[in-house]
């Protein structure tokens, strides 16, 4: 395995600096053990275990002896995530005497969280402290998947859509696809229509970028068939609708759906579930130009529906019927879609709460229990079928949006759940991907948002017991 450049392995610890934890709860108790001179560095330096600025302890001979580290919570996965950078530079240990002792995997995957940078674009400033690792257990290769699968969907909505439109995420499903023995499909461009998916070719026909539809088919057929699909629009101007500039100026990060699904999907095959996986992105740019779909078009769907344009915004929500609908066809037992869809989402929820939609009532709370555990939280919201009447059409069998600015993200929730059949098991997760403000462990920018709660929810229902 290879290590990130935060980490060092035992081999490698020499001369490492002890990192010592405590929380205000046990720093009375671990105080009253050190010598009276540290006793008076402490209180001259005023330290009270909050997290923040960790505390250089001398030795005796004014050399560094260990660094002292205040922790909030040691069960939140992101307890050390803000270490990384408040630390000089170099390599530490956790001390085996710490009175605040983190799991292994834990500590991997914050450290790692906290080190994150995308740099592609900058020119380097200072490097991450290091962290020398145990001996890999099970449970620290698990961290390391989720590490790099969060890493990937960072870098991901991070990247300009000029770096990433619909060919690149192509190749991202490429190299996935041949580091775990998947087999890619595309269905791009024109032929999308001979395929029948004409509402994945409406959206995407106007820019110079092919829309296409990517899909990853892994693992034993004997296994139960598992779809995951992620909203891939590689930049919404909003089409004809265009946005303001404000609410054009991050829209890069509207494939973060497909930025989800294919980290998860990474998860699923990296990790050996015993699943038979199939990995749908629908990847599109909704431009502006001469063959753009305008609002009052009236557009064919894969399922038969047609679809009345009521707000070309609303656009994600096209591309994902007709990912869901071929999902569908195969029967497999359960089907989970990612989208950053709905800014209504956001205004209720805010900006850290994914919006968990569910039609099955154990499934979504055995999803809400997989984030608790997981310390990656969704907050599940109602498929209030009245409010189908928001989505009404005089033309069409359905609009694709409507007048009312009411339950915006039911009502999109209500739309996908039209191309659902009924009695087949789906989760909808309207996730935001981003963070507006830098945070230990969450750097302003492109996040994965409910990852280790879909995650902790497969392995559950599928891993070998």
């Amino acid at each position: 395995m290879s290590l990130p450049p935060c980490f060092a392995t035992p081999d490698q610890a020499d001369g490492a600096l002890p990192l010592v934890l405590v929380d205000p709860a046990s720093l009375p108790t671990w105080r009253g053990g050190q010598t009276a001179a540290v006793q008076a560095w402490l209180d001259a330096q005023g330290f009270t275990a909050q997290p923040g600025a960790p505390l250089l302890i001398p030795g005796s001979d004014g050399r560094p002896a260990f660094f002292l580290a205040g922790i909030a919570d040691a069960g939140d996965p992101l307890a050390l995530a803000h270490l990384p950078m408040a630390l000089p530079v170099g390599l530490y240990r956790l001390s085996p005497d710490s009175p605040v002792q983190i799991d292994p995997a834990q500590a991997l995957l914050g450290w790692g969280l906290g080190a994150y940078r995308f740099d592609r674009y900058l020119t380097p400033t200072r490097a991450p402290a290091r962290l020398v690792l145990n001996q890999a257990s099970a449970d620290e290769t698990e961290a390391f998947a989720m590490l790099k699968a969060s890493t990937l969907v960072r870098d991901l909505i991070n990247t300009p859509t000029e770096h990433m439109g619909p060919a690149e995420i192509e190749g991202v499903a490429a190299r996935l696809a041949q580091a775990y023995g998947g087999d890619l499909t595309v269905i791009e461009g024109e032929s999308l229509l001979k395929h029948n998916f004409p509402a994945i070719h409406a959206v995407g026909r106007a820019s110079h970028r092919a829309p296409r539809l990517i899909e990853i088919h892994w693992g034993d057929p004997a296994h139960p068939a598992l779809a995951i699909i992620g909203k891939g629009v590689c930049f919404d101007t909003g089409g004809l609708n265009i946005k303001s500039g404000d609410g054009m100026r991050n829209m890069k990060k509207d494939m973060g759906g497909a930025a989800h699904a294919l980290g998860l999907a990474q998860l699923v095959m990296g990790l050996n579930l015993p699943v038979r996986l199939h990995l749908l992105v629908p990847a599109v740019e909704n431009a502006i130009g001469p063959d753009a779909f305008r609002p009052g078009e009236v557009l064919a769907t894969r399922q038969g529906l047609s679809v009345e344009v009521d707000n070309t915004d609303a656009e994600g929500r096209l591309v994902l019927c007709d990912a869901l609908t071929y999902a569908a066809e195969a029967k497999p037992v359960l089907i989970m879609d990612f989208a950053t869809l709905t800014g209504a989402a956001r205004v209720a929820l805010g900006p850290d709460l994914p919006a968990l939609f569910c039609s099955d009532d154990a499934l979504a709370a055995d999803y809400l229990a997989a984030g608790q555990l997981a310390r990656d939280p969704l907050w599940r919201m109602p498929l209030w079928r009245p409010y189908l009447s928001y989505l009404k059409s005089n033309i069409a069998d359905v609009a694709n949006s409507g007048s009312s600015r009411m339950a915006g993200c039911v009502t999109a929730a209500l739309y996908l759940e039209r191309f659902v059949p009924e009695g087949q098991a789906w989760t909808h997760v309207d996730v935001y991907s981003w963070n507006d403000t830098d945070r230990p462990g969450k750097p302003a920018g492109g996040e994965a948002q409910g990852l280790r709660a879909a995650w902790r929810l497969l392995k559950a229902r599928f891993a070998t017991k």
